[in-house]
């Protein structure tokens, strides 16, 4: 251990005798240290049985009775301190007992349950524990869920900012990138020279699952394949993978996605029902007078509805049109099961919670953030699978 660790940590142990107990956040600003670092000092003083970590706060180790000055304690390792390294062993390796991940997402339905039930799983087989802030896509909102969280002693974050195209706008998100605690971007990316384009993150390749429809579609014999989706913070991903697969096929272009002309009310301006009956348009224009035959639709459940309005406009699933949808979450429950690109949700919480306690751990080096040290950051892509049905 190098000298000035020493002394930093006999600091916070003289702080913690005389005080009894104090909050992290004010031995940190006490010490003139980042919280990171002091963090790492305390989880290596917990195991050594010095100090008892709190939520959010240390306390000095009062001994037992069973414990009194015995040999244990003559060693300097108290039973506390053994208990926590056998619970370590127990949990696996790279085992977190004690520390607390905060995950800021928009919903736990749908989409993001699979993608919090993985990172649940990593978090709690390491003897951590997860706290979750929800957003409902609010303005601001994710910013302020993710300051709660640090507030009640997160130590660090999963985080999935309500970016409406899945990236951050011009001179949006930067806060994300000043953080004090290692932070992972949770399906969202920064484009290069955006300061949280620095952190890690873990994404599904959209682009990829999108790509993949197309391509199985050119396996069955369809030649002009359209795309119809809602605009959701995937659907940039989703028609980039689309054009490019069309592109590289050498395929014969669907029609143009209509678009409001001036004076009339812009795409993103109108109600979803109006958006969905568009959609309707859009795809019964296309089969009809387009030379369309198959389609991706995002999502499930604008497929399922979108069905049989198709039918009973004369356009027949899937002998007119064979349709994929890209999501998975329901497209087998459909009366006639559908094919669909299904994200690896549940790895994408899984993997997002892994770099992050490695993190913790140790491997963002003593100062997290564009220029610190420790291993190099991470930009994980994860395939999207595709599911055919009948």
């Amino acid at each position: 251990m190098r000298p000035h660790v020493d002394q930093r940590q006999a600091q916070v142990l003289a702080l913690v005798r005389a005080r009894g107990s104090v909050r992290v956040s004010d031995v940190a600003q006490e010490l003139g240290v980042s919280p990171v670092t002091l963090r790492r000092d305390i989880e290596a003083m917990a195991a050594r049985g010095e100090i008892q970590r709190m939520h959010g706060a240390i306390s000095r180790v009062e001994p037992t009775a069973a414990e009194g000055r015995g040999p244990g304690r003559a060693g300097g390792t108290s039973a506390r301190a053994e208990a926590a390294a056998s619970g370590a062993d127990r949990a696996g390796p790279g085992a977190a007992a004690g520390l607390v991940v905060g995950m800021v997402v928009p919903t736990t339905e749908y989409y993001y349950a699979d993608v919090v039930r993985g990172a649940r799983d990593v978090v709690e087989a390491r003897g951590a524990r997860l706290t979750v802030g929800l957003t409902r896509y609010l303005p601001g909102e994710d910013r302020t869920q993710a300051d709660r969280l640090l507030s009640t002693g997160a130590d660090g974050l999963l985080l999935t900012p309500n970016w409406d195209a899945g990236s951050p706008g011009p001179g949006e998100g930067a806060w994300t990138a000043e953080l004090a605690v290692p932070t992972v971007l949770v399906e969202r990316w920064a484009p290069p020279g955006h300061p949280a384009a620095a952190l890690d993150r873990v994404v599904s390749d959209h682009a990829h699952g999108a790509a993949r429809a197309v391509q199985h579609l050119v396996e069955l014999g369809h030649r002009r394949i359209a795309l119809a989706c809602q605009e959701t913070p995937t659907s940039p991903r989703l028609r980039a993978g689309y054009e490019a697969a069309v592109a590289a096929l050498g395929l014969a272009p669907a029609p143009a996605w209509p678009q409001t002309g001036p004076g009339t009310t812009p795409v993103a301006a109108l109600s979803v029902a109006d958006r969905f009956a568009r959609t309707l348009e859009y795809l019964c224009a296309a089969v009809t007078s387009g030379g369309v035959t198959a389609a991706l639709i995002h999502s499930d459940t604008d497929a399922i509805m979108l069905i049989p309005r198709l039918q009973a406009r004369g356009v027949r699933v899937p002998e007119d049109l064979a349709v994929i949808t890209y999501d998975d979450e329901v497209a087998g429950l459909a009366d006639v099961p559908l094919s669909a690109v299904a994200p690896a949700k549940r790895e994408v919480g899984a993997r997002a919670a892994e770099l992050l306690l490695e993190r913790l751990a140790g491997g963002g080096g003593t100062a997290y953030g564009p220029h610190g040290g420790g291993s190099p950051r991470q930009h994980l892509e994860l395939l999207p699978r595709l599911t055919i049905r009948s």
